[in-house]
């Protein structure tokens, strides 16, 4: 076995600490020792960078496009069509660094084992296949003309997510299990880009929230909860989702039930920088477009608060809404409104790692970890042009990106 020592440079570790000087050491896929005077077979200059661990997206959707917001030009597109497109996702991703990510919808069985059995570069995964939701719902897909949007075609391996009553969630979540879900997505509220429901209003019942959680449990998985209105993010802290994610008009008492309980909040910041752009762009429903406008970013103020109470945060980004390839932008809108710039580092390694259960294998450079390894040249904290300055990316001891 090769012993690759990394020399000269710094290494940020993911748990807060500042950078520091030090040799990283990674045989067999992990990491073996990291601090001064290392030695190994085979030695890596890297002096003048910083090595971080592999960074994380935990909402996002590697199966979608950014240029699927033209809904009448995707219901136009041969149906495989946008199967072809899914190794360019890839790449970008994990060009930025991201090793592993957390699919909020779309991402199915046979693309998490084809880049696990090595077909095509690509982040590890936790897929949740569909999203669950309430007839006419987030993700119900049914049109006024009778037609069903592009992006709610049902085929094998993708079940339909629209469910209702305790028996209709439970039997959702057993089958969303059985097509090899690692976590159940659910609409616990409208959404901004569907073009029936109301965002600020819930979807599911409490007690259906309730049950999905329970069933989700037997079968050993977390619930993570699309959530942007109050009382559809209250409904999902009742019932003890894992995360919320969006959380766009979380307030004070929501927070404050999060802190007790320990749910993690996921603001996909990222997704409000294209609020005004669709809005103006009649490629989008007007529906959708109607919704959007005058909405500015109330995101940004959500986040604020929850990093202010102390609220656990891990960076996801909703990717594509903004194009798959601009993730790092949510870790410069955090540093902008209430983290420091470690905070959002942390949100995007240690953080993360620990919200996907992930907290013994990744994270963190430490020995006995999964050697998951960015190298970047200059300030790791400057991150405005961080994507720009990715030089390397190992992911499990092998070099992934150039």
């Amino acid at each position: 076995m090769t012993r690759t020592v990394f020399t000269g440079g710094q290494v940020f570790d993911g748990t807060g600490s500042p950078p520091a000087e030090a040799d990283l050491v990674i045989e067999d896929g992990r990491i073996v020792e990291v601090g001064p005077g290392l030695d190994g077979d085979l030695a890596v200059d890297v002096s003048g960078r910083c090595l971080l661990p592999g960074l994380f997206d935990c909402h996002v959707h590697l199966a979608m496009r950014h240029e699927d917001i033209d809904e009448l030009g995707a219901m136009h597109l041969p149906f495989s069509y946008g199967f072809f497109t899914i190794a360019e996702n890839l790449r970008l991703t994990l060009a930025l660094g991201i090793t592993t990510v957390r699919d909020a919808a779309g991402a199915d069985l046979a693309l998490k084992r084809a880049v696990e059995d090595g077909v095509m570069p690509g982040p590890r995964m936790q897929i949740s296949v569909n999203m669950l939701s309430m007839t006419g719902g987030h993700n119900d897909a049914w049109l006024p003309s009778g037609a069903v949007s592009a992006w709610g075609v049902a085929y094998p391996g993708m079940p339909d997510g629209v469910c209702d009553g305790i028996a209709g969630v439970t039997a959702k979540v057993r089958e969303m299990v059985r097509s090899g879900a690692d976590v159940i997505k659910i609409a616990s509220s409208g959404g901004f880009l569907s073009p029936l429901d109301d965002p600020s209003l819930p979807n599911f019942s409490q007690e259906e929230v309730d049950e999905i959680v329970r069933a989700a449990a037997d079968l050993g998985r977390w619930v993570m909860a699309h959530a942007h209105g109050a009382e559809g993010i209250r409904r999902a802290i009742r019932a003890d989702v894992r995360s919320i994610d969006h959380g766009t008009f979380l307030d004070e008492e929501a927070a404050a039930m999060m802190l007790d309980r320990g749910t993690w909040l996921v603001l996909t910041l990222t997704a409000g920088d294209t609020t005004d752009e669709m809005a103006n762009d009649p490629r989008v429903p007007e529906p959708v477009r109607e919704k959007l406008r005058g909405l500015g970013r109330p995101e940004l103020d959500a986040f604020r608060m929850a990093a202010g109470a102390g609220v656990k945060v891990a960076m996801g980004t909703d990717c594509p809404v903004t194009p798959h390839g601009t993730n790092l932008r949510e870790l410069q809108l955090m540093a902008e409104n209430g983290f420091t710039p470690s905070q959002a580092l942390v949100a995007a390694t240690s953080s993360a790692a620990e919200l996907m259960g992930l907290q013994d294998e990744l994270g963190t450079l430490e020995p006995g970890k999964r050697a998951d390894a960015v190298v970047v040249e200059g300030d790791p904290f400057e991150f405005k042009t961080l994507a720009e300055r990715i030089e390397a990316v190992y992911k499990d001891g092998e070099r992934v990106v150039d």
